[in-house]
């Protein structure tokens, strides 16, 4: 049996690691190995090797376990008593009634049945254009998951008289051993073999699905990116994560969306927010303007003696929010153009008025000008 590596190694992050770092590094691994995007043939074997390094650090009781007594904390039978004879150490979670009971052949017995199991969440992304995260779009998303067999409802059996309950362990999913030690008799609970602790025998397999249960599909589900996602925001689809055991439910899908770039608009929030050239004389002295927004060309006002830099804003023209709490705006910086070339007329009138505002004309002549002066005199 092959001997399992280090939690902390698997996802690559260090002891004292936060939660947002360990579920940063296992988001990373999780799309890198998932059997869908990663057609390795170990991509499989690493991405369950990397949700179950991630089950157990995610969780705080889990991962405070996993700290003190490593893999045999979760070892099969192990309970609190293998960390707990380590020179006697915590035993602030464990019943020692239970345990000291059991070494001398007493205690109380464990019914408890292996019930319903959740599966896990899976992760995956897409990538949508700028235009599409602004208004939403319906996508078809194509996925390989194991979905209920419909035959057998999840059951695994040909019929529901085919379904019996387990006499070895009598329903409970779980059977007591017991091994005599130095303190007397110690018994242990273990996963029942003969119907793998589900509590129930099948005498004839559903023919649909084997007996499994489920049947492992390839689809295309819909789903519906809804306006005013931004990037990095995830979409859950129910039901299309890891497979559930003992007739437990699939886990969700979160699909996190990465949104492409645009050349016009850049958007903060819920706000977009874009750059308009101005030529000097228009914000002098004032004109319309066509704006192009997120909706369609608007018109808009440049008032005069408008100034390079001054943002104008157009209410309601933003994104709208994902909550419904109403729409950002469009924010529209100005920059006033300068022209590079003018012609003698443009020139004379430039300098026309700013003789009228009482200033004398102080500007660098070209050479051809300053030959023309010099012939003159």
């Amino acid at each position: 049996m092959a001997t399992k590596r280090d939690y902390y190694e698997v996802l690559g992050v260090s002891k004292s690691a936060s939660n947002d770092e360990i579920k940063a590094a296992y988001r990373k691994l999780a799309k890198k190995y998932h059997p869908d995007l990663n057609k390795e043939p170990d991509a499989e074997e690493k991405f369950k090797e990397v949700q179950e390094a991630y089950d157990v650090l995610s969780n705080a009781q889990k991962k405070a376990q996993y700290d003190q007594f490593g893999h045999a904390a979760f070892e099969q039978g192990a309970g609190g008593f293998s960390g707990g004879f380590n020179g006697f150490g915590d035993f602030q979670d464990v019943d020692l009634g239970d345990i000291f009971g059991s070494f001398f052949g007493g205690g109380r017995r464990s019914s408890r049945r292996t019930g319903p199991t959740r599966g896990n969440d899976r992760s995956a992304s897409i990538s949508i254009k700028f235009m599409e995260a602004i208004n939403g779009k319906t996508i078809e998303f194509p996925i390989t998951y194991d979905e209920p067999c419909t035959k057998c409802g999840g059951t695994g059996a040909n019929s529901s008289s085919d379904i019996e309950t387990c006499s070895h362990c009598n329903g409970t999913g779980s059977v007591r051993t017991r091994q005599q030690t130095i303190f007397g008799t110690m018994e242990t609970n273990t996963t029942c073999p003969h119907c793998n602790g589900t509590g129930k025998i099948i005498k004839n397999k559903c023919t649909s699905c084997d007996g499994k249960g489920y049947n492992r599909v390839k689809r295309n589900v819909e789903v519906k990116i809804p306006a005013g996602i931004n990037n990095g925001q995830q979409i859950r689809v129910a039901g299309k994560g890891e497979r559930g055991s003992n007739g437990g439910p699939n886990g969700d899908l979160f699909i996190e969306v990465r949104v492409e770039r645009d050349s016009r608009f850049e958007r903060d929030g819920n706000d977009i927010h874009t750059i308009l050239e101005v030529p000097m004389v228009e914000a002098a002295l004032g004109c319309t303007v066509e704006i192009e927004t997120v909706y369609g060309p608007v018109e808009m006002t440049i008032k005069e003696g408008t100034q390079s830099g001054q943002i104008l804003k157009l209410r309601g023209k933003g994104v709208k929010d994902l909550r419904g709490n109403g729409q950002g705006d469009h924010l529209v910086h100005i920059k006033v153009i300068t022209p590079t070339k003018l012609t003698n007329e443009q020139k004379t009138l430039l300098e026309r008025f700013v003789e009228l505002e009482g200033k004398k004309p102080n500007r660098t002549e070209n050479l051809f000008e300053k030959i023309k002066r010099k012939l003159k005199n």
